[in-house]
C-alpha cells in the first residue's frame, strides 16, 4: 500500500517537474543567446573602429561602449512596454514598463530584447562616423532604443501581453529582425547622414567618391568573425525555446554568411573590381542580415541563394551610395538596410512548402515599406532638431585633429603624437 501511494504521487508531481525543467533549459538557451548577441556589440565596435581613421579611436569604442549601456535602460524603462506590452491597438504596447515585478520568463525575455535594441542603435554609429559630436550622437541612440525601434518592433512582435501588432495580423514574417532590427538602424543611419553630411575631403568638386580607407583591416576582419559568432544567438535565440528547429536555423546562417561572402567576391569580380577585405566582410554581414527574416521558415538551398544574392546587393548598394555622395563609413546602410529589404521578401519568396506565394510577399513588401516610413522621417526630423540645437557636427577644425582629442580629450594611439621617442642621452649609450 505504501509503494502505492508513492508511485501515485511521483505520477502525480512527474509532469509539473518535467514543465519546470523544460523552463530552465529555456531559460538557460535564452540567456546563453543573450551573451552571444551582447558579444556582437565588440564585433560592430572592432569593425567600425578598423574602417575608421586611427585619429578617431576612442570615440568610436566609446560610442559602441555607450550604445548598450543607455540604450538598455532607456529600453527597459520605456521600449520593452512599448514593443511587447498589451498591444490592444496594434501599433504600440501600453504595459510593463520599467520592468519591476514579473515572472521569471519575463525577466529572461527582457534580457534577450535588451541586446536587440542595442544591436539596431548601433547600425547608425558606423555610418555616423568620424565626424558626430558624441553627446548628440547619445542623444539620438536614446530615440532609436527608446522610441523609433520599440514602436515598429509592436507591429511585428507586440502583443506578448495581450493584443497584437498590425503587421503581425496581416502574417508579415520576420523571424529574428531583418526588418524589425537592421533596417530600422539603416533608415534611422540614413537620415544621420543626410543630417551630418559627408566627412571633409570624401567627395571630390566633381562628385567622384574618394577612398578614406581605415587603419587597421585585422580588426575589420575580427570584428566580422565576432559578429559572425553572435548571430547564430541573434537567429536561434528567436526561437525562444530549446527545440529541435535550433539546427535549420543555425544552420541556414551559417551558409547565408558564407554565400554572401562569395557574392561580395563575385560582384567584385564581375566587375574587375579589386576584390577588397572590407567589402567581403560587409558581404557576409549582408547574408547574415539577409537570413535573418527567413531563417526558421526556409530550405537551406534557398538560405545559400539569399546570403549570395545579399552580397551583390551589398556591393552595389555601397556604390549606388558613392554616385548619392552620400558618406557611410562601414557600409552600414546597404548592409543592413538594403540587405535588409532583401532578406524580407526572401522570406516570403522561398517560404518552405509554400514557395512563391506573391500575397506574402506584397505583405513582406508592406512591411519592409512600413518600416522605411516610420523610420526614415521621424529620425530625420529629429537629427535635423538635435543638429539646430545641440549640434550634430563636430567644426571642421575637430574634425582634422580627430574626435579623440576633440571630444574625449584622450587619444587612441599615444605614441604616433610623440615627437621623440628616445633622448640624446640614451643614444649616446648605446655605443
Amino acid at each position: 500500500m505504501k509503494t502505492l501511494v508513492l508511485l501515485l504521487v511521483a505520477v502525480s508531481f512527474a509532469p509539473q517537474a518535467h514543465a519546470a525543467s523544460e523552463e530552465a533549459a529555456n531559460t538557460a538557451w535564452l540567456v546563453l543567446a543573450s551573451v552571444l548577441v551582447f558579444f556582437m556589440q565588440a564585433g560592430f565596435a572592432l569593425l567600425e573602429r578598423g574602417m575608421s581613421r586611427a585619429k578617431n579611436a576612442v570615440n568610436v569604442m566609446m560610442k559602441n561602449y555607450m550604445d548598450c549601456c543607455v540604450g538598455g535602460i532607456v529600453f527597459w524603462l520605456f521600449g520593452f512596454g512599448l514593443m511587447f506590452g498589451a498591444n490592444v491597438t496594434g501599433w504600440f504596447g501600453m504595459s510593463h514598463f520599467a520592468l519591476n515585478d514579473g515572472e521569471p520568463w519575463d525577466y529572461t525575455f527582457l534580457l534577450f530584447q535588451m541586446m536587440f535594441a542595442a544591436t539596431a542603435a548601433t547600425i547608425a554609429s558606423g555610418a555616423m562616423a568620424e565626424r558626430t559630436r558624441y553627446g548628440a550622437y547619445l542623444v539620438g541612440a536614446v530615440l532609436i532604443s527608446g522610441v523609433i525601434y520599440p514602436i515598429f518592433g509592436s507591429w511585428v512582435w507586440g502583443g506578448l501581453y495581450g493584443g497584437q501588432g498590425w503587421l503581425a495580423k496581416l502574417g508579415f514574417i520576420d523571424f529574428a529582425g531583418s526588418t524589425v532590427v537592421h533596417s530600422i538602424g539603416a533608415w534611422c543611419a540614413l537620415a544621420g547622414i543626410l543630417v551630418l553630411g559627408p566627412r571633409l575631403g570624401r567627395f571630390a568638386p566633381d562628385g567622384k567618391a574618394r577612398l578614406i580607407p581605415g587603419h587597421n583591416l585585422g580588426l575589420v576582419a575580427l570584428g566580422g568573425f565576432i559578429l559572425w559568432v553572435g548571430w547564430f544567438g541573434f537567429n536561434a535565440g528567436s526561437n525562444l525555446e530549446v527545440s529541435s528547429s535550433l539546427g535549420l536555423i543555425a544552420l541556414n546562417t551559417h551558409l547565408a554568411a558564407v554565400a554572401g561572402a562569395l557574392g561580395a567576391l563575385l560582384a567584385q569580380r564581375s566587375t574587375a573590381s579589386p576584390v577588397l577585405l572590407t567589402t567581403t566582410v560587409n558581404g557576409s554581414i549582408g547574408g547574415l542580415v539577409g537570413i535573418t527574416a527567413g531563417c526558421a521558415s526556409m530550405a537551406p538551398g534557398f538560405a545559400l541563394l539569399s546570403g549570395l544574392v545579399a552580397g551583390f546587393v551589398v556591393v552595389y548598394g555601397m556604390r549606388l551610395l558613392d554616385r548619392l555622395q552620400l558618406d557611410d563609413v562601414v557600409g552600414a546602410i546597404p548592409v543592413h538596410g538594403f540587405a535588409g529589404i532583401w532578406g524580407t521578401l526572401a522570406a516570403g519568396l522561398f517560404y518552405q512548402g509554400d514557395l512563391f506565394n506573391w500575397e506574402r510577399v506584397a505583405v513582406q513588401a508592406l512591411g519592409a515599406a512600413a518600416a522605411f516610413l516610420w523610420a526614415f522621417p521621424v529620425a530625420l526630423v529629429f537629427y535635423f532638431l538635435l543638429a539646430k540645437t545641440m549640434g550634430l557636427r563636430v567644426s571642421t577644425q575637430h574634425e582634422q585633429r580627430g574626435l579623440d582629442f576633440a571630444e574625449h580629450a584622450e587619444v587612441g594611439y599615444p605614441e604616433f603624437n610623440l615627437t621623440q621617442t628616445f633622448d640624446s642621452e640614451q643614444w649616446s649609450r648605446r655605443g
